[in-house]
């Protein structure tokens, strides 16, 4: 006698079916064999018998995880011309928070849109002819940047953090970056503008203080003068409208102690980015004792993490633009001169002493300490170079290209911050810094290296630590693991093979710009909200008809 399963054919008919595959769903539990269903975007199905479906994936041999979640992205600008966030989603990020640090490209009224992309093409080392050319300004609201945002149809889901640079330039001008202090006046109109981010959909609130962020002609960026009591004025927001996460780049002024103040007054998380929270040799145990400090804020009920970055990290710089030198006393001078003029500077025996003296005597949060060995011309250090590398520095043109490697460069020093539990996986600045690298692919780095070659984590724990666990601290719903109900974010992939390319040189951004880029290996396909983005190789075709979602609400 035949038996007949009548509830498998009465099974509603599913948009997507992804069979056989290892099913690792982001929450750390051990991974198993089954298959996953999808329905209008979201999982219906995970782990049942045979279903019927319009499209099956056969993952038979490869892995299903969760959509990676990166939060600290810096594709403001770039998304309003490039609705594929490249090369994010094609390395496996299905959502992205932008905005971070508080520079940002909304509010902004129009007669200071060429001021706000200057000082942005400075701070996150980008093409200033590709955002003058490629940005599209239909906009002046925060509110009405989301919308726009919305109109582009992106094709991973974004986040986007109200900048408190932004906002002050916004209501102060030129002057934003000039005077500390704002009129009360100015001040209710920030807080005003965090209000309506916040009310608009804001994922939450972004500033920085580090002394190492300047902007155009060497100028501070605006939030990085702004005094304690402005800070907490317009964080204040975040607690009287219950909801939004705060995250600072510190700098030595935003201690965790002095984090740990606005995580209890506003009540809402809040995330350290700082060099100080990374791996350096030259005081190797600094890092570890602000993870530290952040756990024990954690006990006392309030809510202080650090965004942990799980790749060497880089600066680009040029002297004509040396940003990562600005907070040593011999570069004021260079800050306050025009680009042209900073070669007569470099060229003075008194200044290479000076800065000599700075580097013999290093004062607490700035990013180069003097080792001239993680300094690279053309991807070569320049010790190798020169036998007095500051003086072979300063005599080159001032435009020749250099990369800094100065933290987390030391897998010993950075694992334990990695699995440390104050830390969140983080910091791919991915949309920035495009001329001289890219790490956008760091959830694939992660799971090469810090799962598949040392085993410092489970495949279980590495796919948890980049999908649910960032979603969870950042109050995203319904992200970051694959359960029923949840959004159908996917990345199938090869275990065995998964990781990242060199290096590679495209001339791709508006008005010919040239960008670093990197592949995907071992990826066999990403979906956002159920529709299929990336096969492997290529971008889905409909360009202009992303499934990503901007995301507005947030759990509390």
């Amino acid at each position: 006698m035949t038996t007949i399963n009548f509830m498998a054919y009465c099974r509603p008919m599913l948009d997507l079916l992804v069979r056989g595959a290892s099913i690792i769903d982001g929450t750390g539990r051990a991974a198993f064999q089954g298959d996953v269903g999808v329905t209008q975007g979201k999982v219906v199905e995970v782990g049942e018998g045979p279903s019927a479906a319009r499209q099956v994936i056969d993952g038979g041999g490869l892995a299903l995880m969760p959509g990676i979640v990166d939060v600290h992205t810096h594709y403001d600008a770039q998304i309003t011309w490039d609705p594929t966030l490249s090369p994010s989603v094609s390395l496996g990020v299905t959502t992205a928070i932008m905005g971070n640090c508080g520079f940002g490209i909304a509010p902004c009224p129009a007669h200071l849109r060429e001021t706000l992309v200057k000082n942005l093409s400075v701070v996150e080392g980008m093409d200033l002819g590709a955002l003058l050319e490629g940005t599209r300004w239909n906009f002046e609201t925060f509110g009405e940047y989301l919308d726009a945002v919305e109109r582009v149809r992106p094709h991973a889901n974004v986040g986007v953090l109200a900048g408190h640079s932004t906002i002050r330039t916004a209501v102060m001008g030129e002057a934003a970056s000039t005077r500390a202090q704002p009129t009360s006046d100015e001040l209710a109109a920030m807080r005003a503008m965090v209000r309506e981010a916040m009310r608009a959909g804001a994922a939450g609130f972004a500033s920085s203080f580090s002394q190492n962020h300047s902007g155009w002609g060497g100028k501070p960026m605006p939030s990085t003068i702004a005094s304690d009591a402005e800070l907490k004025a317009l964080t204040g927001v975040l607690g009287e409208e219950r909801k939004g996460i705060f995250v600072m780049a510190t700098g030595p002024r935003g201690t965790p102690e002095f984090m740990e103040s606005i995580a209890a007054e506003t009540r809402r998380p809040a995330f350290m980015v700082t060099v100080l929270t990374m791996f350096n040799r030259a005081d190797p145990g600094r890092a570890l004792q602000y993870y530290e400090r952040c756990a024990q804020a954690m006990a006392r009920g309030h809510e202080v993490c650090i965004h942990t970055s799980c790749q060497p990290l880089s600066f680009d710089f040029t002297l004509r633009e040396p940003y990562i030198l600005y907070s040593h006393d011999a570069f004021d001078a260079v800050r306050a001169a025009p680009p042209e003029a900073r070669a007569a500077i470099y060229r003075d025996p008194a200044f290479r002493e000076r800065f000599r003296q700075n580097l013999r005597n290093p004062k607490s949060g700035i990013l180069f300490y003097g080792d001239w060995s993680q300094v690279e011309l053309d991807g070569v250090p320049v010790t190798r170079l020169a036998a007095d590398p500051l003086q072979f520095v300063f005599d080159l043109p001032l435009d020749a290209q250099l990369v800094a490697k100065l933290y987390q460069n030391d897998d010993a020093g950075v694992a334990p911050l990695l699995k440390h539990p104050a830390g969140v996986v983080a910091l791919s600045d991915a949309g920035a810094h495009l001329i001289y690298f890219c790490d956008a692919g760091f959830g694939l780095h992660f799971l090469a290296h810090w799962v598949r070659e040392t085993g410092t984590f489970t495949l279980e724990e590495g796919v948890r630590r980049l999908t649910s666990d960032p979603a969870r601290r950042y109050r995203i719903p319904r992200r970051g693991s694959i359960e029923r109900g949840n959004w159908a974010d996917f990345l199938l992939f090869d275990p065995a093979t998964v990781g990242i390319s060199g290096l590679q040189k495209k001339n791709d951004l508006p008005g010919g710009g040239t960008r670093m880029m990197r592949s995907p290996i071992g990826v066999h396909g990403v979906w956002v909200n159920g529709t299929q983005v990336f096969d492997g190789a290529n971008y889905a075709s409909r360009l202009n008809d992303g499934p990503g979602h901007v995301l507005r609400i947030f759990d509390s």
